[in-house]
């Protein structure tokens, strides 16, 4: 499958891009971007250099993903989601030595116009619902929302709200995949049914 540009984005020289990735409407890649394979990036979208993107990684309209963000394989970016990447941004001060890191784990979801603070790391399969402000961490599977964003529970990893018994145990409705609790930490013990 070959890679799909639409002539209204902008891709800037020394930017990659992976073979089957889709561009759209008024996009812009910047230097030194990295996107994966079979990635699908809306229209409106901003990816500024340095950025790196894995593979099969969707980003929805309007999104801005500043330098510092790294989105590990299949990561979905909800339409209007934000990163930034200072922490005390002031216009008369340039602050481009300051730049945190941000890492979005695989298989992640940030929901629609949720806010990611630079410099922590949201885990492996973690989901953050819609309009939620993300100030510090997500483990892996953790739900969070809210602003500032909390934890509410856990997710599995075809996105479905995990219900632990009195075992700690956890089934996914979809797939019959089972999860343990344990520490406060979920992991995947079992991925046949």
């Amino acid at each position: 499958m070959s890679t799909q540009i639409h002539p209204t984005a902008l891709i800037d020289e020394g930017c990659q891009i992976g073979n089957g990735t889709r561009i759209w409407h008024f996009s812009h890649i910047m230097p030194d971007a990295v996107i994966g394979e079979n990635c699908n990036i809306g229209q409106n979208v901003v990816i500024s250099p340095g950025v790196v993107l894995g593979n099969n990684v969707k980003v929805q309209n309007n999104v801005s993903i500043y330098t510092g963000v790294i989105c590990e394989d299949d990561v979905f970016l909800g339409p209007s989601m934000v990163f930034t990447n200072v922490i005390n941004p002031r216009s008369a001060v340039s602050r481009k030595n300051e730049y945190k890191k941000t890492i979005v784990k695989k298989g992640a979801t940030i929901g629609a116009n949720a806010t990611i603070v630079c410099g922590i790391t949201l885990g492996e399969y973690a989901f953050v619902g819609a309009g939620s402000v993300v100030t510090k961490d997500v483990k892996p599977f953790e739900l969070v929302f809210g602003n500032p964003a909390r934890h509410r529970g856990w997710m599995s990893v075809h996105g479905h709200r995990l219900n632990f018994d009195e075992n700690n145990l956890a089934i996914c409705p979809e797939t019959g995949w089972k999860y343990k609790l344990a520490d406060g930490q979920v992991i995947l013990i079992n991925n046949e049914r």
